[in-house]
C-alpha cells in the first residue's frame, strides 16, 4: 500500500500518506464525539496497525490523548452501566479499558463487581485477585474476594477472605478508613450471637434426640457441632459480617430451620428400644425387630418429610437418671409443643382403613396420648404400614375436618380445644374428664401424664402410688388457681384427702346439669327483693361476708375449703339393698329434705336421738367468687378461645362474662341471692375427733337447694374449713 502511495506522491506531487492519517484522525474523532468510544477505539487500531513505525512516532501524542480520552469515557460509562446493572455493558467496557492501558486496582475492582452482579463467581475472583496484586494493603480486593466465594458457596474461604478485609481496615493508615471497620461484624461476633440463639431455641427442644440422617443418637453439643459444619451455619455467618448489626430475624430462622424436629406419639408395645440399645449404634443397621422396626420406619418418616431430627420416649430418654426423667416427664408437653411435626402411629390401624378406625386404636386409650395430641401444632397420623391414615394429605391432620371430627368423636374433646389446645388451670374439670378413661403402665403415670395439660411441674417419684400422684396434681390445680371445680366427682374418696377422688375414673360422668336460669329471671327475683329491706340488708351483709372471703388452698394435704354451712340436724338410716352401702334422710335448717348414699357409716341421730358430743354433720356449699358476679379480666384473654366450658365450681352459675356486670352494690349482692336459691352441689362433712373434718363421699352428687327466702338467715353461717 504504502508503495503505491510513494508512487501517486512521485507522479503527482501529493502527499497521500499524510492525507490518509489525516482522515482516520479524523473519523477517529467523530466516532468519539459521536459517543462510539469503542468504535473509535476500533479504528484507532485499525489505523495504527497499518502505518510504519516512523508515522506511529510522529502521532504517538495524538494517539496517547485518543486513547486516554476514549479510556476515560469507556471507563465513565462502564461506571453507569454498573450502576445500572447493565452488567454486560459494563464488564465489556471495562475490558477495553483494561486491553488498551496498564488499568488500575480500581478498574479491575469494578469489573469484578460487575461480574458479581451476573454471578461469575470464578471471573469476579480472577479480578478481586488482581486488585488484590496491585493494590495489597488495601480492603476491597478481599472485600470483593469474599463476595465471589460467598457466591460460590466456598464459605469457609469467604470468611477467611472477610477477616483479612477485616485486618485491613483495622490496620489502615488513615482514620477514615479505619471507621470502615466499624461497618462490619467479626465472625466471632456474629458466632456468639448465633450460640444464644442457638442456646435459646434448644430450651425448649429434647436435651437427645437421633439424627435421621445418619441414624446416630445425638445430644446437644452434638447437634451443634453439626451445625457448626453445616452450610446453612457457614452460609449464615458469612453473609450476616457484611451487616453493621445482627440480623436476628434471619438468624432465628436459620437456626429454627436447622434444629426443628419430629416427635413420636405411638402405644408401646413389647420389646421396645431403650436408651442402652441405641447408643453409639446407627439405627438403620439394628436388626429389624420388634419396636426397632418401628424406631426406623419414624427416622425415615421424618427424614423424607425433611427434619434431621427426631425424638422418641423409648429411646431418647435416659430412664435410669432420675434427674433426667424428672425434667423429661415435665417438659414433655413442651417438647411436643415447640415440635416442627408430631407423627402419631396407629399400630393397630390397618391400610386404607374406614372412618372411625382412630376411636378404635389403643393409642387413643393411653394417658400418655392426651398431650401428645393437644400440645402440637402439626400432627400427623400413619397407620401400620407407615401410610397416611385415610390417605388424607392435609400437610397438617389438625386442619383436616374429617380427622379432627373423628378424633373429637373418639376423645370427647371439642374439636376447636384440640386444634389450638393451651395448657392452664382453666375449665380443670372439663379436662379432667378428658383423661378419665385413660390407663397407664405405671400407676403414677395417670397424674404425671396431665402435668403439661395443667401448666404444672410435679416431683415424678415412681412408687408413690396413684392416689398421692393424683393427689398431688389436684393439689396444685386448686392451690395455684383456687378452681374447686375438681373437687367436683363422684365415687371413692382418696387417702391423700377426702376431698379428692381416689382415682380418675371419678371424673368419667360430667358434672350434673342444673336448671338455666335466665338473665330475664334473675332480673324477675332481684326486682321483687328489692322490696324487702330485710332481705336487701341481710344479702348486702352477706355479700360483704363472701367477697372477704379467701379461696380455697391446700397446705400439707389438707384442704382449706371457704363454705356457706348448713349444719345436718337429723340423719336417719334407711334400708337399702346393697349391704355394702348405706342410705341416709338428711335433714339441716334451711335446706329441702336429701336423701344421700354412701359406702361410709357414721351414726344417725335425730333430735330425739343426739348424736355423740364430738361428731357433727355438716351440709357445705364450697364457695366460688365467681358467684359474686364480679368481671374476671381472665374472661378476657381465655374467652377467645371459644371452646371450653368456663370453669365454675360445682354447677354454681353461669359464666360471668355472660351475664351484665353491676356496679350498683345493691344489684350485685341481690343477683347473689338469687343465684344461692337456685339448686347446688353440696358436700357432706364428717367432723373428726380433732376437730377436723372428713368429707363423706357418696355415688352421686348430692344437689341440695335453700327452701325459701326465709332461709336466707342460715347462709349467714360461712367458714373455711380443714378437711383431711
Amino acid at each position: 500500500m504504502f508503495f503505491i502511495i510513494n508512487c501517486l506522491v512521485q507522479l503527482f506531487g501529493l502527499d497521500l500518506e499524510s492525507l490518509w492519517l489525516t482522515a482516520h484522525q479524523k473519523r477517529c474523532q467523530a466516532l468519539l464525539s459521536a459517543g462510539k468510544h469503542e468504535d473509535g477505539l476500533k479504528s484507532h487500531k485499525t489505523m495504527m496497525d497499518a502505518i510504519d513505525e516512523t508515522t506511529k512516532a510522529s502521532c504517538l501524542d495524538w494517539s496517547n490523548d485518543f486513547v486516554a480520552k476514549c479510556t476515560a469515557l469507556c471507563f465513565d460509562d462502564g461506571d453507569a452501566a454498573l450502576a445500572a446493572s447493565n452488567y454486560d455493558m459494563a464488564i465489556d467496557l471495562y475490558s477495553v479499558v483494561i486491553d488498551l492501558t496498564s488499568p488500575s486496582d480500581a478498574i479491575f475492582s469494578n469489573r469484578s463487581k460487575a461480574k458479581l452482579g451476573k454471578r461469575l463467581w470464578t471471573d469476579a475472583l480472577l479480578d478481586a485477585q488482581k486488585v488484590i496484586q496491585l493494590n495489597p494493603s488495601s480492603h476491597v480486593g478481599y472485600k470483593l474476594k469474599h463476595a465471589a466465594f460467598h457466591g460460590a458457596q466456598r464459605y469457609d474461604e469467604a470468611i477467611a477472605a472477610f477477616q483479612m478485609m477485616l485486618s485491613k481496615l483495622a490496620n489502615a493508615p488513615d482514620t477514615e478508613t479505619r471507621k470502615l471497620r466499624q461497618q462490619y461484624l467479626s465472625p466471632s461476633e456474629v458466632d456468639r450471637a448465633i450460640r444464644k440463639v442457638i442456646d435459646a431455641q434448644l430450651d425448649n427442644a429434647p436435651p437427645r434426640v437421633l439424627d435421621t440422617t445418619t441414624g446416630l443418637l445425638s445430644d446437644r453439643e452434638a447437634q451443634i457441632r453439626a451445625f457448626r459444619t453445616s452450610i446453612e451455619y457457614k452460609e449464615l455467618v458469612s453473609s450476616t459480617i457484611t451487616h453493621p448489626d445482627l440480623q436476628m430475624k434471619r438468624i432465628k430462622e436459620v437456626v429454627a430451620m436447622f434444629f426443628r424436629y419430629a416427635m413420636l406419639s405411638h402405644r408401646w408395645e413389647g420389646k421396645e428400644p431403650l436408651l442402652q440399645d441405641v447408643q453409639g449404634k446407627v439405627v438403620y443397621e439394628l436388626d429389624p425387630v420388634g419396636g426397632i422396626t418401628k424406631l426406623q420406619s419414624f427416622c425415615k418418616t421424618a427424614r423424607d418429610a425433611g427434619y434431621r431430627w427426631a425424638w422418641s420416649d423409648t429411646c431418647c430418654i435416659d430412664k435410669s437418671n432420675n434427674v433426667e426423667l424428672q425434667e423429661s416427664v415435665n417438659s414433655m408437653f413442651i417438647w411436643y409443643h415447640h415440635s416442627a411435626l408430631t407423627v402419631v402411629y396407629l399400630s393397630d390401624v390397618p391400610p386404607s382403613s374406614k372412618s372411625g378406625a382412630l376411636a378404635k386404636s389403643a393409642w387413643n386409650t393411653r394417658g400418655w396420648t392426651v398431650q401428645e395430641f393437644l400440645a402440637p401444632n402439626i400432627i400427623l397420623f400413619y397407620q401400620k404400614d407407615w401410610t397416611l391414615y385415610r390417605d388424607d394429605r392435609t400437610p397438617n391432620h389438625k386442619d383436616s375436618i374429617a380427622i379432627m371430627q373423628e378424633l373429637e368423636v373418639a376423645t370427647g374433646i371439642d374439636r376447636q380445644a384440640i386444634v389450638a389446645f393451651r395448657p392452664g388451670m382453666k375449665d380443670a374439670r372439663e379436662k379432667l374428664q378428658w383423661a378419665s378413661t385413660r390407663v397407664t403402665t405405671l400407676q403414677e403415670d395417670i397424674a404425671y401424664s396431665l402435668s403439661g395439660v395443667f401448666g404444672v411441674r410435679l416431683r415424678v417419684d415412681y412408687g408413690e402410688k396413684k392416689q398421692n400422684a393424683l393427689g398431688r396434681l389436684l393439689q396444685e390445680i386448686v392451690a395455684q388457681s383456687g378452681d374447686i371445680t375438681a373437687l367436683d366427682w363422684v365415687g371413692e374418696s382418696s387417702e391423700f384427702n377426702s376431698c379428692l377422688p381416689a382415682d380418675i375414673t371419678s371424673y368419667a360422668a360430667p358434672p350434673y346439669t342444673l336448671p338455666f336460669l335466665s338473665e330475664s329471671d334473675i332480673q324477675t327475683a332481684v326486682s321483687s327483693l328489692r322490696n324487702n329491706p330485710v332481705a336487701v340488708d341481710l344479702a348486702l351483709r352477706l355479700y360483704d361476708q363472701l367477697d372477704h372471703t379467701s379461696a380455697a388452698r391446700f397446705a400439707h394435704h389438707r384442704l382449706y375449703l371457704p363454705c356457706i354451712v348448713f349444719p345436718v340436724t337429723e340423719a336417719r338410716l334407711r334400708p337399702c339393698r346393697d349391704r355394702d352401702i348405706y342410705m341416709y334422710a338428711v335433714k339441716s335448717d334451711g335446706l329441702h329434705d336429701l336423701q344421700i348414699t354412701t359406702e361410709d357409716k357414721f351414726t344417725p341421730f335425730s333430735p330425739a336421738r343426739l348424736p355423740p358430743a364430738w361428731q357433727t354433720i355438716l351440709l357445705v356449699r364450697p364457695w366460688s367468687r365467681h358467684l359474686l358476679g364480679l368481671h374476671d379480666p381472665v374472661d378476657d384473654t381465655q374467652s377467645v378461645d371459644n371452646w371450653s366450658v368456663s370453669e365454675y365450681s360445682l354447677h354454681d352459675s353461669l359464666p360471668a362474662h355472660t351475664e351484665p356486670v353491676y356496679s350498683d352494690s345493691h344489684s350485685r349482692a341481690l343477683r347473689l341471692i338469687v343465684r344461692l336459691r337456685q339448686p347446688f352441689g353440696a358436700f357432706l362433712l364428717a367432723r373428726q375427733r380433732d376437730g377436723e373434718f372428713k368429707r363423706i363421699a357418696s355415688d352421686h352428687d348430692i344437689i341440695a337447694q335453700v327452701k325459701d327466702m326465709a332461709s336466707i338467715n342460715d347462709m349467714m353461717d360461712i367458714r373455711t374449713l380443714e378437711i383431711l
